[in-house]
């Protein structure tokens, strides 16, 4: 078994600590980085911005008008080619990284787990134990799987059996029961008055057994 294997539970803490530490970092750096931002911000407004506004000025005062027009156009073209680029481009930059933080993690916890496992922190004791829990949950994942295989062979051939024997033997096909002969004493009157109904075979017997009774008392 592959030693990563062996020491999952050992990456999953490693990757907790990992996580945790990354946010500590996160929330230690965060003000730094908003006062660094802050702070160059100032000063270009106060510096930088000015002397930008004067060259520029000067610049002007020394260029045709057409040349300037054509300037300011270009610019504009940059800035929304530059613009249209990034709202394309920031989605996907977005989802390749988070698609590959939890990879990166997932293989920084691992490499920790299996340099502890070889530095000797993890006994071989443990390790026997996780490879004998690893067979037990594969064993009981391959006995789920054969039985979830055959629930669904079984619910199909039932279903391909009544398919079949509707195709085979539809409702027109079918003959009605022959009618028995009865005699006239085992006949009762329909609901609507109309005609007689034919009892139940049962009820005929008890009928007959009933009438043997009375011969049999009168005699």
């Amino acid at each position: 078994m592959h030693a990563a294997e062996v020491v999952a539970p050992y990456a999953d803490t490693a990757k907790d600590r990992a996580a945790h530490y990354a946010q500590e970092a996160r929330v230690r750096l965060a003000p730094k980085v908003s006062q660094a931002a802050e702070q160059a911000r100032v000063q270009y407004d106060a510096h930088l911005a000015p002397r930008l506004e004067s060259a520029r000025s000067q610049a002007l005062a020394h260029v045709p008008p057409k040349v300037d027009q054509a300037a300011h156009e270009a610019a504009t073209r940059t800035r929304k080619a530059a613009k249209q680029a990034a709202d394309y481009s920031r989605p996907r930059i977005e989802q390749a990284v988070a698609a590959t933080g939890p990879v990166r993690d997932e293989a920084a916890a691992r490499s920790a787990a299996a340099l502890a496992a070889l530095r000797g922190q993890v006994s071989p004791k443990e390790i026997q134990k996780l490879v004998r829990k690893h067979e037990r949950r594969a064993r009981a994942g391959r006995l789920a799987k054969a039985l979830a295989v055959a629930g669904l062979v079984a619910g199909g051939a039932f279903a391909a059996w009544k398919w079949w024997d509707k195709q085979a033997n539809p409702d027109w096909l079918v003959e009605p029961p022959a009618a028995t002969e009865v005699p006239e004493s085992s006949r009762l009157t329909s609901v609507d008055g109309t005609g007689q109904a034919v009892l139940d075979p049962e009820v005929q017997a008890k009928e007959a057994e009933e009438e043997a009774a009375h011969r049999d008392d009168r005699g």
